[in-house]
């Protein structure tokens, strides 16, 4: 189945048009909370760009102003040259709404070098965001990358072209598309509502896969756009933190898969704006291969250890955590009875320990109500390991709202 931010001055840049992306002006001056309105977690083994521009489409997840992006080189082996990056708001596939570009900066400078294993935060973009509304930013890199930091499964479309098109309202120039994000690892906005940022964290079933590509089908998506919806204004963003095939103890040999959920967990989740709940959704990798610490079998106690040193992180941090059963699998690869016994086992200890300060019961929701060893399936997407789009939707209508600290 498939640290810290390096923070640069924060600089208004001057419009690039008269009116503003969203409808009313960008604020410059409001209260409201720094959250993070979309952040990927990003992993190595991505390809290399020479003299190319990519242009990448953002959903956000709730409405803010004073939008800031950050860049990652963390995950690369040499310095990355950026010479132009913009953001404006999408019309349609790789086009531009024309008059919504704005320039961004990295300390008032329109180019920004990155060094390997570091990140850059943008300067404060004047351009407000309505939640679920679309942005595409570009960035120009002049020269030969190396080896990029990306995101390899966005289950969006990725646009690229060569030489210097970020200013670009037109698309007749990105002839190539991906469904990849590279080196683009966050937005975060002000939002005058929301008081938090819910993260969610797993593998390939929150990152997305399987679900539809342009369509934000994710059960994220779905939990975002729920927290919307309901009475009163929304007063949490939700992010994915998601990467297809990541484990909780080890890491995985392919590289777009990451590095551990031990490892990556307090850069991911615990560092994002804002953040005040972290949904663990994450070890049916760790049982599906076996992959216990130290090259030795899998035991439920790992996997308990392990979410207990996570809960441990983020208690630390006065960060709640919720945790997640997980879901059957029969019929798939992963399934073995041994394999269902550790599964039953960790997701027993789950709903019963109390180490959590919450727990959902996705196990529960999505299994066959005829076959609890397997997916229902009116969401199975084909594989018995992943929903599809009405599977997602109701995972995401499974969490109680309650458990969220809002």
């Amino acid at each position: 189945m498939c640290g810290a931010l390096t923070g640069l001055a924060l600089t208004v840049v001057p419009l690039s048009a008269a009116q503003p992306a969203s409808a009313g002006a960008p604020t410059s001056q409001g209260k409201g909370t720094r959250v993070s309105a979309w952040s990927p977690s990003m992993t190595t083994g991505g390809p290399s760009f020479d003299n190319q521009t990519i242009r990448m489409v953002v959903h956000g997840s709730v409405a803010g102003f004073g939008a800031r992006i950050t860049l990652s080189n963390r995950y690369s082996t040499s310095p990355l040259v950026v010479r132009a990056v913009d953001v404006a708001v999408q019309a349609d596939g790789g086009e531009a709404t024309r008059g919504t570009t704005r320039n961004v900066t990295f300390g008032q400078a329109h180019d920004v070098t990155i060094p390997a294993g570091e990140e850059a935060v943008s300067d404060v973009i004047p351009i407000s965001v309505g939640a679920g509304e679309n942005l595409l930013v570009s960035l120009y890199v002049p020269g030969t990358t190396g080896m990029s930091t990306w995101h390899s499964d966005a289950f969006d479309t990725t646009y690229i072209a060569s030489g210097n098109h970020t200013g670009d309202d037109g698309a007749a120039a990105f002839g190539t598309a991906t469904t990849s994000w590279y080196y683009l690892a966050g937005l975060d906005v002000v939002s005058p509502t929301a008081r938090g940022t819910v993260v969610a964290f797993g593998d390939s079933i929150t990152d997305g896969y399987h679900s539809s590509t342009g369509t934000y089908s994710r059960w994220p998506d779905f939990l975002g756009r729920r927290l919307g919806a309901g009475p009163g204004p929304q007063r949490l963003s939700v992010v994915d933190a998601g990467i297809g095939g990541n484990r909780v103890l080890t890491d995985v040999p392919t590289l777009w898969q990451g590095v551990s959920a031990l490892k990556r967990f307090g850069h991911d989740a615990l560092g994002q704006p804002g953040v005040k709940d972290v949904i663990l959704f994450e070890g049916i990798n760790d049982i599906g291969n076996n992959a216990g610490p130290d090259g030795r079998a899998l035991t439920a106690q790992d996997l308990v250890n392990g979410y207990r040193t996570l809960i441990d992180e983020a208690h630390a941090a006065h960060v709640s955590v919720i945790g997640a059963t997980l879901m059957p699998d029969q019929g798939n690869g992963y399934y073995t009875p041994a394999a269902e016994a550790i599964r039953q086992s960790v997701n027993r200890w789950i709903r019963t320990s109390a180490d959590f300060d919450g727990v959902i019961d996705f196990d529960k929701t999505m299994r066959d109500p005829a076959n609890p060893a397997a997916l229902n399936p009116a969401y199975d997407s084909g594989d018995h390991i992943h929903p599809n789009d009405e599977g997602m939707k109701a995972m995401a209508d499974a969490i109680g709202l309650r458990l969220l600290r809002s």
